[in-house]
């Protein structure tokens, strides 16, 4: 069930609202995911709005530069990314780590084979 959350990096200096479900996150084991051990969620790009920090951000692209690996230029952390479906679809990538008020051990988390993709 979608629920709307505030997430932040750990400066604060980025800070976000969005529209998501968490029923399941998925743990990726691709070059990327495995290094930063994220849980991730997805949302539309319509149900996410960045509050603040759109200028704090840095950006990291590497393979086929379709996904955006944003992550605070001050404190480190990544806490969204931005891509497209294959259909054109813009969602973003949300770090459940930088939710506020979620316990990462009562999710189901969904192991996802991003390194043979």
């Amino acid at each position: 069930m979608a629920q709307t959350y505030s997430g932040s990096c750990h400066c604060g200096k980025v800070a976000y609202e969005v529209t998501a479900s968490l029923d399941s996150v998925i743990s990726c084991n691709c070059s990327m995911c495995r290094r930063k051990g994220h849980l991730l969620a997805f949302a539309p790009a319509t149900d996410f709005e960045l509050k603040q920090g759109e200028s704090e951000l840095s950006d990291y692209q590497f393979g086929s530069g379709t996904i955006h690996h944003l992550f605070c230029r001050h404190c480190g952390v990544s806490a969204f990314g931005r891509g497209k479906l294959p259909d054109g679809t813009e969602m973003v990538a949300i770090n459940v780590g930088c939710l506020e008020g979620v316990d990462l051990e009562r999710l189901s988390v969904q192991k996802v084979d991003g390194a043979s993709a």
